[in-house]
């Protein structure tokens, strides 16, 4: 007598506890952590900027009974500016498709979630091109800071190697540096480096995390830049690199956007385009009616503008 199959007692379908996908973590992405947020109402602007020579020179001199105090003044530059550009992508969500999707697929939801990861790598790649390349960072006069000894070597001691750079910058500007951003193979050294690991052997933690590089080497903030991005194009078999590789950068970053104060940078978003995020972000959903579809477009405008060369260094090629 015949006997039932695998097959015939049971039918495979889609688990709906569980599903794969590749989304980056929120924390990889550091473009938003590193200046501050300006909120702007129009895609252009002028913003003042005080001539920094005055603020670090004195003409205060002695004064003789009956005489003029001596004069001074100060000078401001009106021509800096910024323009906030439009990064937009969008997906079509089929009515058919949508119609014969199976649990747990969400395709309203996933592509909300697949638009938002497009836009904040986009951005992410714009800081990378921004501010953490050669020959914009000023504040050590030399140009450009690569470690005498190779922080890959035991020999080196990056500790020391940034303590000098801050205080190059602070001697130029009178603002410490208080942010540190490394690409992950930077980070990854410091995990295992002698110098480090020893000065860590008699502290109750164990484990060389982010906030206990930032204590070590005197920042507010240890950013690690961990985004990773395909450069291959649909169709081609992927190349996956991270966006940042044998870099770092040591910056003054203001801890928020304010009058008469100094920052390495600002991130101009664009509040004002038709009720913006914060960030000058938005996600929208409509109708395609002639494609008998929901289109669900994310839009992200911004301007990443380097405000202060002379608050940050840009460290080349330290594990070199």
């Amino acid at each position: 007598m015949p006997q039932p199959t695998r097959s015939d007692v049971h039918v495979n379908r889609p688990l709906t506890n569980i599903s794969i996908a590749y989304i980056q973590q929120a924390q990889d992405f550091i473009a938003d952590k590193v200046f501050p947020i300006v909120p702007v109402m129009k895609q252009s602007d002028r913003y003042f900027v005080y001539t920094k020579d005055f603020w670090f020179r004195t003409t205060a001199a002695k004064r003789a009974p009956a005489t003029e105090s001596a004069g001074s003044s100060f000078g401001v530059d009106n021509t800096p500016s910024y323009y906030a550009d439009v990064w937009a992508t969008h997906v079509n969500v089929d009515d058919q498709m949508r119609a014969n999707q199976d649990q747990p697929l969400d395709l309203d939801r996933d592509s909300t979630l697949f638009v938002t990861q497009q836009l904040m790598l986009r951005r992410e790649m714009q800081f990378m091109a921004s501010y953490m390349k050669t020959g914009i960072w000023t504040g050590d006069p030399s140009g450009d800071f690569t470690p005498a000894t190779s922080w890959s070597s035991d020999a080196s001691n990056p500790i020391q190697d940034i303590d000098t750079e801050k205080s190059k910058v602070k001697s130029q500007t009178g603002r410490l540096p208080n942010t540190l951003v490394v690409s992950p193979d930077v980070f990854f050294r410091f995990r295992n480096h002698p110098v480090i690991l020893d000065r860590i052997k008699y502290t109750q933690r164990g484990i060389i995390s982010e906030d206990l590089l930032a204590s070590l080497f005197g920042v507010e903030k240890f950013l690690v830049a961990a985004a990773v991005q395909n450069a291959s194009q649909e169709g081609v078999p992927g190349s996956y690199n991270y966006l940042a590789a044998n870099q770092a950068l040591l910056v003054y970053a203001n801890p928020a956007p304010s009058l008469m104060q100094p920052s390495g940078g600002y991130i101009f978003s664009w509040q004002g385009l038709f009720g913006a995020g914060a960030q000058g972000n938005r996600i929208s959903s409509f109708r395609m009616e002639h494609l008998k579809a929901d289109r669900i477009e994310g839009e992200m405008a911004f301007s990443m503008k380097q405000v202060g060369a002379d608050l940050g260094v840009y460290i080349n090629a330290p594990l070199f």
